[in-house]
């Protein structure tokens, strides 16, 4: 805890009345955290915002290797992610996270029988559906029959309501079957893009997640699934520029502090307890994963909080490898034929300095791989690389190491979307935010930002202040 507090408990005005401002505790310092942080105290409210670890950012942060910055894990997002765009706006950060042009997607197959093919998923200046025609009509990796068929597939899915919660009861795997999609278009077109974007394959994700995912990136606007980066460390933006965001509103922000335990009071207070220190406020925004959630909600807060529990997790496994010389001229590519499945160029942003080149390696819904150990996955991985780029062989690898994030994000499951909570519990002055709440969206920092909005309305809301969002779209 700090040593510079400013108000205690005991000065802390409860109501608003008298004068002063409203407090509200916002647990939790990830990006949905930090979002209802800062909408709240933009709509005058005063807000303590408490994050266990010792940085915010949440499962999208950066960490110091000797003299590399590292981020955790690639983090892309798209153009249609409007709720992530406002946020790199609010903390000045959009110039150095910028969108692709328009949507360019390299995608190497080292299986191909007759050797290595290279095609693109790029989009046309042409309306919807046509922007992406006649990108389909020369992908290599695809029969003409084949095509032709995710083309009616691609029409069916435009027609469906991701909302329908017949859609989540199924996978997306049987909708695909349903629709004549082989194995081989489920490999080089809707799992490349549903694996990093849903944290699972076909067979093991909600149809209503799928159908969100592809309905609002590919066939919604023509640019809504131009993919964007950040050309700096992560920690730069979720951590350092968020901070001097909540800074400049006078959010008082305390790390490395865990809430311990929340508690409403007989007069409709809330208590959260902290190491060496109870805070009052009123109203909590609880913005931390969903088995914490559960460990800090009181009693009658949701209609049975132990569903909460049923909400699984799926992992994320992160393979980086410094090169003692270039090997890769693209800042990204796909793969096919190969355990690979996307690599990025994180040379400049990690500051590496001296010769060579440093890849990231973003592998998804690994939960074959997450416990293997390093050596072993040094072992499968370099050779992929070298098959996938010629340049590598015989490079000299500088270092090799592996992050893992085991609970990386939320499991889309098919039924996980009757599990989700919205922003409001039955307790007055609670609110839930996180990734994994009822964004409709799947775990990603679209969800997350979106989910921080939410809480921050119904935390107004029960302090009876007016909220107005920030995305028009969603008002």
């Amino acid at each position: 805890m700090t040593a510079d507090r400013t108000e205690r408990t005991g000065a802390v005005s409860l109501t608003g009345h008298g004068g002063r401002r409203p407090h509200v505790v916002v647990v939790g310092g990830g990006l949905a955290g930090v979002t209802s942080a800062l909408q709240l105290a933009e709509s005058g409210v005063r807000v303590t915002l408490l994050e266990g670890r010792p940085r915010l950012g949440g499962l999208a942060f950066s960490f110091k290797r000797g003299d590399l910055t590292v981020d955790n894990g690639q983090h892309v997002y798209l153009r249609c992610c409007t709720a992530y765009r406002w946020f790199l706006d609010r903390v000045d950060g959009a110039g150095l996270a910028p969108l692709q042009p328009r949507l360019d997607v390299p995608v190497l197959d080292v299986g191909h029988p007759r050797g290595p093919r290279l095609g693109r998923l790029r989009r046309d200046a042409l309306p919807v559906p046509l922007h992406l025609a006649r990108s389909l009509a020369t992908y290599p990796h695809l029969s003409p029959a084949e095509r032709a068929s995710v083309g009616r597939a691609a029409l069916a899915l435009k027609k469906l309501d991701p909302a329908d919660p017949a859609l989540d009861g199924i996978d997306f795997a049987t909708w695909l079957g349903r629709h004549g999609q082989s194995a081989r278009a489920v490999e080089a077109l809707w799992d490349l893009v549903g694996i990093p974007t849903l944290n699972a394959p076909a067979p093991q994700a909600s149809m209503g997640l799928a159908a969100m995912v592809f309905k609002t990136g590919l066939l919604s606007e023509k640019g809504a699934a131009d993919i964007g980066w950040a050309h700096v460390p992560l920690g730069e933006l979720h951590d350092t520029r968020a901070r001097k965001a909540l800074d400049s509103l006078g959010v008082r922000t305390e790390l490395r502090t865990k809430a311990e335990r929340i508690a409403r009071t007989d007069d409709g207070r809330w208590t959260v307890e902290v190491p060496g220190e109870t805070l009052e406020a009123d109203a909590v925004v609880l913005a931390v994963p969903q088995r914490e959630t559960r460990e800090l909600l009181p009693e009658g807060a949701l209609d049975d909080p132990d569903r909460l529990l049923d909400i699984g997790t799926a992992p994320i496994l992160n393979l980086h490898v410094i090169y003692d010389r270039k090997v890769l001229r693209r800042p990204f590519f796909a793969a096919l034929g190969s355990p690979v499945q996307w690599v990025f160029d994180r040379t400049d942003s990690s500051g590496l300095t001296g010769p060579g080149q440093y890849l990231a390696i973003s592998q998804s819904a690994a939960q074959d791989e997450i416990d293997e150990p390093v050596a072993a996955l040094r072992e499968r991985y370099l050779p992929e690389l070298e098959r996938l780029l010629p340049a590598a062989r015989g490079a000299g690898i500088r270092d090799f190491f592996v992050t893992r994030e085991r609970t990386a994000t939320f499991a889309p499951t098919p039924g996980v979307g009757r599990l989700r909570p919205g922003a409001r519990t039955h307790v007055t002055g609670l609110c839930l935010a996180g990734a994994w709440t009822a964004t409709g969206w799947p775990a990603t920092m679209e969800g997350a930002v979106r989910s921080g909005f939410s809480a921050a309305g119904a935390a107004l809301s029960a302090l009876g202040r007016r909220y107005e969002h920030p995305l028009q779209e969603a008002a």
